[in-house]
């Protein structure tokens, strides 16, 4: 058996000591370490202890996301849902109808001040063609609409393309005032914006969204597709998920940067994010964001000091509830499967509050 001379003695009672050093300042840092991640750190158990309250109301299948200073800090699924189910995400589907338009505009292909008459000529036939982009998209059009019930806006349409269905709000529909004046919440106004977005570039409205929205930002489950038998809705007809539109908002919150790409230009976001209804008389209004103002495609639910946006929102009855808050740096969705007419705004309030509170 060999035996260690005195210098390799020497050696190896120098590295155990290291060692031995090392562990001991491991040993005397944990409690450190374990301070600064307690206080920078979302706490997980207590937003998810008390999303637990809501599973009922929310019919117990449900995730929520949350995003903040470029990650991701919160993710649970509850019961069967998970983060890569598609679902109806009814009128939440107008944020992403929004930005699709604003492509157009960061491109000069399309400006919001254009008349529906120039690319609509059935529009200018029927006296409807001063309407502009920004009338359509702000709901603010004029145009008399259905009534504001669930059933009417989730039946199935009787038109089978989005053309045909567009086409018939320019000649079965009357002005109810003069465009601009009046502000209904509704599905004519974003379904009009995405047929001239069909016209301007010769491409139907779901190849437009894959390509320009959901390709750039790997949304690889968001979908307007009809179903065969009707056409595509801009307004409420999109299939997403959890995981997809999240990755839409955190693209908002940084001004349109997505991964290094820009997929908006920050002053189509801004835009996006501005009051646009003006002095319109507000005729109808989703039960779920009275009192808020409205931008293109999103409601508006605070403002900052400045009058800039600070907190925005685009929930749909369906159950899906994205928001931004910009003034805390975070974005977040409450993601159902979009089964439940009988949304309460508290409770998605009190869902909010929860989790500012347990972010740092």
């Amino acid at each position: 058996m060999r035996t260690l001379n005195l210098g390799s003695k020497a050696k190896l009672m120098r590295n155990l000591m290291n060692t031995v050093s090392t562990l001991l300042l491991v040993i005397l840092f944990i409690p450190a370490f374990s301070q600064v991640k307690k206080q920078k750190g979302i706490d997980i158990p207590a937003i998810t202890d008390g999303l637990q309250r809501y599973k009922k109301d929310l019919g117990n299948d449900f995730v929520v996301i949350v995003h903040k200073d470029g990650k991701e800090v919160y993710r649970q699924e509850f019961g069967e849902m998970k983060v890569m189910s598609q679902e109806p995400i009814g009128a939440a589907s107008q944020w992403l109808t929004a930005a699709l338009l604003m492509t157009f505009v960061d491109e000069g292909k399309l400006a919001l001040d254009d008349k529906l008459g120039d690319y609509l000529p059935i529009y200018q036939s029927y006296s409807k063609g001063y309407i502009t982009l920004r009338q359509c998209l702000a709901h603010t059009t004029s145009i008399e609409a259905d009534p504001p019930t669930f059933r009417t806006v989730l039946k199935k349409k009787k038109f089978g393309t989005l053309e045909e269905e567009v086409n018939s709000f320019a000649k079965d529909r009357n002005m109810m005032g003069k465009q601009g004046t009046q502000f209904y919440y509704g599905n004519m106004g974003p379904n009009i914006a995405g047929r001239v977005a069909e016209v301007v570039s010769k491409r139907n409205f779901d190849r437009l969204m894959r390509e320009r929205i959901a390709r750039p930002l790997g949304l690889r489950r968001t979908s307007f597709a009809g179903d065969g038998l009707t056409g595509e809705n801009p307004s409420s007809g999109a299939l997403s998920t959890s995981e997809d539109y999240i990755k839409f908002l955190v693209m908002l919150q940084n001004k349109g940067m997505y991964n290094g790409k820009q997929i908006l230009s920050e002053q189509a976001v801004a835009e996006m994010m501005k009051m646009q209804t003006g002095t319109a008389k507000i005729t109808y209004t989703s039960p779920l964001s009275q009192g808020n103002s409205y931008g293109l495609g999103c409601w508006i639910q605070e403002k900052d000091n400045a009058g800039n946006a600070a907190l925005v929102n685009c929930p749909g009855i369906s159950g899906t509830w994205p928001w931004i808050n910009l003034a805390k740096g975070y974005s977040a969705i409450v993601f159902t499967k979009g089964e439940m007419p009988d949304q309460k705004r508290v409770m998605f309030e009190e869902i909010r509050t929860l989790i500012e509170q347990n972010i740092p």
